[in-house]
């Protein structure tokens, strides 16, 4: 199914990387001056619209003047996700759990792509989807991490623990210090949703707890803050300086 995507970033990736675009719209009276230029050495044909025209198909939100209608985002197959990971490497999974803010999946799937993560799972029921906005947010990560779609997030987690992972989940019970592990193991990330944190389900099926120790006056951070300060000392750990 197709949809509309927008946002400089995004478009340019899109372009860039030769994605087929069935149509190109940017805003009338925005500078995408470049955007146009490039779309013109690639041989892609746009149109400028009016801002009702624009706004009836990219909504409220941050298009920043430039939109593309492309093939709709598709699920990768966890299988399809492990069989492709390169052999020698350690493999690295994200698990999110019952994550509901597009801004927050698309800032992860950045990360992800910046710290070697082969694939990141998300289940089929409350949880947020490849949508535009995620999309826009990953500033074209969207392309390059692929994003695996689960019924069952504990069951995924036992299929994959049998396969030799290690289930190390973002919770303060009976945690310890996320700097005292090493990661130098295949490793699946559980980080919760950003309400609720990681399911008791889910949490039981993990084989280890890590925090991140909060030295200010509030309690949590982020959920996208705290999975990327997660993989860059999964990162650390496994390319140490």
């Amino acid at each position: 199914m197709k949809q509309w995507i927008y946002g400089r970033n995004t478009i340019r990736e899109l372009i860039t990387n030769h994605k087929n675009i069935y149509e190109l719209v940017f805003l009338k009276g925005n500078r995408n001056d470049d955007l146009m230029e490039l779309a013109k050495k690639n041989n892609i044909k746009y149109r400028v619209t009016d801002n009702r025209q624009f706004s009836e198909k990219a909504g409220k939100g941050n298009h920043q003047g430039v939109m593309a209608l492309i093939d709709g985002y598709d699920y990768t197959p966890l299988e399809d996700i492990l069989s492709s990971i390169p052999k020698g490497k350690q493999p690295l999974l994200v698990m999110l759990d019952g994550l509901e803010d597009p801004h927050n999946l698309g800032a992860i799937l950045r990360t992800c792509d910046a710290t070697e993560v082969d694939g990141v799972i998300i289940g089929k029921n409350r949880s947020v989807g490849l949508t535009p906005t995620v999309a826009k947010v990953s500033t074209g990560a969207i392309d390059y991490v692929p994003v695996a779609q689960v019924t069952n997030l504990s069951r995924t987690l036992d299929k994959l623990k049998k396969e030799g992972y290690w289930a190390v989940a973002c919770e303060n019970e009976k945690a310890q210090d996320y700097r005292e592990v090493d990661y130098n193991m295949p490793t699946v990330l559980v980080i919760g949703s950003e309400g609720y944190g990681i399911s008791q389900n889910v949490k039981k099926h993990c084989d280890m707890n890590v925090i991140l120790p909060m030295a200010g006056h509030v309690t949590s951070l982020n959920a996208s803050v705290a999975c990327a300060v997660l993989l860059y000392q999964v990162y650390h750990s496994r390319h140490p300086l």
